[in-house]
């Protein structure tokens, strides 16, 4: 059994187990997404403190970071496919088709950053987004180009980007959080 078909671990939550609060940002949330629930947040909206401490921060790497948005869903699609994580990909490949990566960028990143297509600075972002998941560092090399593409700042942001959305990956795939979307 597949996590995408294994039972939730933790199901999602309506008003009683989120409370008032995380129930209404929920159904916020849904809206926005365009979807009758949006299940991560009312898996994580029952951990309510946590739930609201995580929410600003998450929200901030994800609309108003210091990178590019394009280049922190091309890192945020990577980190999913590296991790398997089916929940993560489906909600990002639609929001990096709304931000102009394209099907055809996408298939690339998941390709490697070798594929065809890739600008320069996208096979840096994915080598060092390899890296950073895969070995929890980056080699000398990867750093060095990655320095000619960001600022102190930006390095700093693209090292949180890459690691939250890599705990986020491991917590709905240990979870079992239900896909949004039928697809």
């Amino acid at each position: 059994m597949s996590a995408d078909t294994a039972p939730a671990r933790i199901p999602p939550g309506g008003f009683r187990e989120l409370g008032p609060l995380n129930w209404a940002i929920a159904k916020a949330g849904a809206r926005g997404i365009r979807a009758p629930k949006f299940h991560l947040f009312n898996v994580l909206g029952q951990h309510r403190l946590l739930f609201l401490a995580w929410l600003p921060f998450s929200g901030y790497l994800l609309y108003a970071g210091k990178l590019d948005r394009k280049d922190a869903e091309l890192v945020i699609l990577r980190v999913g496919h590296l991790r398997n994580c089916e929940y993560e990909l489906q909600q990002h490949r639609r929001l990096a088709r709304s931000r102009g990566l394209k099907a055809d960028i996408q298939a690339a990143i998941f390709e490697g950053p070798d594929a065809e297509g890739l600008a320069p600075h996208q096979r840096v972002l994915i080598t060092a987004t390899d890296e950073f998941v895969v070995t929890r560092s980056m080699s000398a090399e990867t750093w060095t180009a990655l320095s000619k593409l960001y600022n102190r700042a930006q390095i700093i942001e693209f090292c949180t980007l890459a690691g939250q959305y890599d705990a986020l990956a491991a917590t709905m795939e240990t979870l079992r959080i239900p896909l949004d979307f039928p697809d």
